[in-house]
């Protein structure tokens, strides 16, 4: 990700110091402790799911630390036209501000962009996490859900506060209930049976206009019962993952960067875990940034000690989640009451 640059000296102690004994942070924390992580769900009104995460804010500064805003979005889509796909799909959108990047042209600034799209979309996109409620009409109506995420500042471990804002939105979203609409249509080359017919002498059978018998009945359109912001979460929440970030400086690693951590360290690798309710972890991407090399075993001692941060990360931020609903839903009723 972008980083700012360093001299040889500067980054030669910074690394010194993380590699001390013990090891020496700027902000005193251990190397496999996060910056306190602030989050708030419900933030966007207009929105079907939304989220504000914050990694490091400094309380006596008010400011500061590596903030990001999560939000969903709901659209029908066609199927037999070809603009959707049937039971619906997932696109990521990542931007970054300007002001998170000062440093960066408008050239560099895109591909950012473009990377962080396409390791958010790769990943939360994957059919093994698709939810089952994203289908209105079999074969003729879907929704798209757009997770848009936007940077508004980084103090560094970008891609983990991504990864927890969109689990955070995610986990917010509500799916609109939907109800088909069915239009009724005679059988071709069915005659009608007995009643509403009127037998004229010298005339043809007459039929009642009102006759419903031997019709064939199709869902044609869909109705919503639910107001936009009610209705159903998305199926299998519990399956959207964690990223944990391990940056590796020989011959440890540590967690959490801030962006000068980030400037000094020559590789980092990223991995990012689905912990799915009664079944085993899913490592669903993995990707290394940076020059350096790593060796097998070194690889899977790496990615045993990755699922251990992720787990213990993944159960904070449920725990927090739940919280949050208690809260919405606490101050839903409350208001409802005033009514």
């Amino acid at each position: 990700m972008a980083v700012p640059s360093l001299s040889k000296a500067e980054r030669a102690y910074i690394q010194a110091s993380l590699q001390a004994s013990p090891p020496l942070r700027a902000d005193g924390r251990s190397l496999l402790d996060f910056r306190t992580v602030l989050l708030e769900t419900g933030v966007a009104p207009l929105a079907n799911g939304s989220a504000k995460l914050n990694i490091g804010k400094a309380p006596q500064e008010g400011g500061g630390g590596t903030e990001v805003i999560a939000a969903t979005k709901l659209e029908v889509e066609d199927v037999e036209t070809g603009d959707g796909v049937d039971g619906g799909r997932l696109v990521c959108t990542v931007t970054c501000s300007p002001s998170a990047y000062p440093h960066l042209s408008t050239n560099a600034l895109d591909e950012l962009q473009y990377d962080l799209t396409i390791l958010l979309h790769q990943t939360l996109s994957h059919p093994t996490l698709h939810p089952n409620n994203l289908g209105i009409l079999p074969h003729k109506k879907s929704w798209l859900l757009s997770l848009d995420l936007v940077i508004l500042a980084d103090a560094g471990n970008v891609v983990d506060a991504l990864f927890m804002a969109a689990r955070a939105a995610l986990w917010d979203t509500k799916v609109p209930r939907t109800r088909p609409l069915q239009y009724q249509s005679r059988k071709a080359g069915d005659a009608l049976k007995n009643a509403d017919a009127m037998e004229v002498e010298g005339l043809p059978e007459i039929t009642s206009a009102f006759d419903t018998r031997d019709m064939a009945r199709a869902a044609a359109d869909f109705e919503l019962p639910d107001y936009w912001d009610e209705g159903e979460v998305l199926e299998g929440r519990d399956r959207w993952p964690v990223c944990v970030t391990l940056n590796l400086l020989p011959p440890s690693h540590f967690l959490d960067a801030t962006l000068l951590e980030e400037a000094s360290t020559p590789i980092r690798l990223l991995l990012a875990y689905s912990f799915p309710h009664k079944s085993q972890p899913n490592l669903q991407a993995m990707r290394f940034i940076g020059s350096g090399e790593v060796v097998l075993t070194q690889l899977k001692a790496l990615n045993a000690d990755g699922e251990k941060y992720a787990r213990s990360l993944f159960d904070s931020l449920e725990t927090k989640l739940r919280d949050e609903d208690i809260r919405r839903n606490v101050k839903a009723r409350d208001k409802f009451a005033v009514r």
